[in-house]
């Protein structure tokens, strides 16, 4: 039985030993030469261009750019060669005008090839890193600034700095609204006051207007005057020359009790 046992381990130590040794030969074939010329390549005419260049590239369709990079027999996808020349410029804007590049480095795994490149440019130096796809096409490419250690504390500090200082800013404005708060019922207030003020001088105006009794014009209506002076007169038994009838006034309906 410990026999078997033993057996089974030194089999299963095996298989993983092999496992582990097909994985790590498992790596992506290339043609150093080629990669080394493409990358080259791509470093010097990056360097070169301006930015109208790079607007004229870019203002041409996948295609036509697929189709020039293809003619040239470059191994790059429009995407990674636009791309490079937009790295390029970011690049030369953080680390200053490119002087010079030192040797290449490359570094393959199953899917992909990386390839580094130390470069020194007017202000820094910096690191070109190029990735390649499988199919050995550009995938990619960045132009990493070298900061010593001042310089990297320099900057973590001012982003400190800034975003304490963006919080204290919300907190110092957050604070001024607690504080205008309490002045709200007070504004509440003086604007019901004023409401209840106005309220009995607009009813009292209604009033008013209620109290005034309707009286009818008599130059819009001579005729009626006529027959009530004459029946006024036929009343009293005198003529219309001893009263002068000046205005009428409604008077309220009555209803009639049997």
């Amino acid at each position: 039985m410990k026999k078997r046992i033993g057996l089974l381990i030194a089999v299963l130590a095996m298989v993983l030993g092999l496992a582990g040794c097909t994985s790590n030969s498992e790596t992506l074939e290339y043609d150093e030469e080629t990669i080394q010329q493409a990358t080259e390549f791509l470093i010097e005419y990056c360097n070169s261009v301006d930015e109208d260049t790079i607007e004229e590239w870019n203002s041409r369709t996948d295609f036509a750019v697929e189709q020039e990079l293809y003619s040239a027999g470059l191994p790059f996808t429009p995407e990674s060669f636009l791309g490079a020349m937009d790295s390029w410029q970011s690049g030369i804007d953080e680390c200053g005008a490119y002087a010079e590049h030192g040797e290449f480095n490359f570094e393959a795994t199953a899917d992909e090839l990386t390839v580094t490149v130390p470069a020194r440019f007017e202000e820094r130096s910096a690191t070109l890193e190029f990735i390649y796809d499988e199919n050995l096409y550009l995938d990619s490419m960045t132009v990493s600034g070298i900061y010593s250690t001042g310089e990297i504390l320099e900057k973590a500090g001012l982003n400190t700095v800034l975003g304490m200082g963006t919080v204290f800013c919300v907190l110092i404005f957050i604070s001024i609204i607690i504080w205008l708060l309490k002045f709200i019922p007070a504004i509440e207030q003086f604007f019901r006051g004023r409401k209840a003020k106005e309220a009995p001088a607009q009813a009292e105006k209604e009033e008013v207007v209620q109290a005034v009794p309707e009286t009818i014009d008599l130059a819009d209506d001579l005729e009626l005057v006529a027959v009530i002076s004459a029946a006024i007169a036929a009343a009293e038994g005198t003529s219309t020359d001893g009263f002068v009838v000046r205005s009428i006034r409604r008077r309220p309906s009555n209803k009639w009790k049997a």
